[in-house]
């Protein structure tokens, strides 16, 4: 289903689930589809020069989508529009990513201390005061970290394949766990083999039950953009560092526990990274979180789209309006 056939076929649904009307209430002509209109900006953040989608009334609720590896914002192409009708939705590239541009005279340090650092300096620049987070993969460590430094920000989390729990990595982690274990170049060698076009496509289908459904336009553009220079180096920089978020799951725990954000686990249960038992395991800490899995793998959205759309509506209808 596309995106200008959704508001049509799925308004009933939608509405069913608390989401409020999809259409707002001066009807447009009979026939026509209205349909939120995704803008492309950049903005100052932390010598950064940081791209982002935005859709939505500029007073409503903010939404803020963090994508993960080897995505960027456009990820959430199709999700943005489900949602601005209702909500202001904004989807930044994270440094490294995407279209987010990092002057070399920044000497930018790729590190996930470094990416939320970037993240919390773009919600400033934004002047972001309170906003949900949507956070998936590496926008989970980011996310979590933006969270704790600014808990009374942060309204509630939707977290996609955003893992916090030690219990919650697969063992396709293995390769990873060598290269954290002992970072030699041949371990980081090893990992460099995997980051071209068939291994990005590759990712893509790990756990699909199809993966003909999956439309090439995402990891190609993956591809094109981790082919450029320098960038390879940058994700292996990310993959090393990845050991320091688990080293801080315990910390996003403790905020999990004393915060206690409205939460929503919304999982791909064939994932092979980020495995089941670490979605179940948020509700150790936030009793009231609500764990729900979908058929598919890491990239539920390519897959379930709709899925999650109507489940993110019920539970930010409920928490943020």
């Amino acid at each position: 289903m596309n995106r200008r056939t959704f508001v049509t076929q799925t308004g009933t649904l939608l509405a069913a689930a608390g989401a409020g009307p999809v259409i707002s209430a001066a009807q447009p002509p009979a026939g026509s589809v209205l349909v939120p209109h995704t803008s492309i900006h950049r903005i100052e953040a932390d010598g950064v020069t940081v791209f982002y989608r935005e859709a939505g009334p500029a007073d409503a609720p903010v939404v803020l989508l963090l994508h993960g590896f080897p995505t960027s914002s456009f990820q959430y192409r199709e999700l943005i529009p489900r949602l601005a009708d209702r909500y202001r939705v904004i989807a930044p590239d994270l440094p490294g990513f995407g279209f987010t541009e990092v002057p070399e005279q920044r000497h930018y340090k790729y590190t996930f201390d470094g990416l939320a650092k970037t993240i919390e300096a773009f919600t400033d620049a934004l002047q972001l005061k309170r906003y949900a987070l949507y956070v998936f993969d590496y926008g989970a460590p980011a996310g979590f970290r933006l969270a704790m430094a600014r808990p009374e920000r942060v309204t509630a989390i939707v977290s996609q394949n955003g893992n916090a729990y030690e219990e919650g990595l697969g063992d396709a982690w293995a390769p990873i766990r060598r290269y954290w274990s002992d970072p030699s170049s041949e371990n980081r060698e090893a990992i460099r083999k995997a980051l071209n076009p068939e291994g990005i496509r590759h990712e893509y289908s790990v756990g699909i039950p199809n993966p003909a459904m999956i439309a090439p336009e995402g990891y190609t553009l993956d591809a094109a953009l981790m082919a450029r220079p320098g960038n390879v180096d940058i994700q292996l920089d990310l993959f090393l560092d990845y050991a320091n978020n688990v080293k801080l799951y315990p910390a996003f725990q403790e905020y999990f526990r004393k915060s206690k954000p409205p939460l929503l686990a919304i999982w791909g249960k064939r994932d092979l990274y980020f495995i089941p038992p670490g979605a179940q395991a948020f509700q150790r800490d936030i009793p009231n979180a609500i764990v729900q899995f979908v058929d598919t793998g890491h990239f539920a959205l390519e897959t379930h789209l709709e899925e999650i759309t109507v489940a993110m509506r019920q539970f930010l209808a409920k928490t943020i309006g």
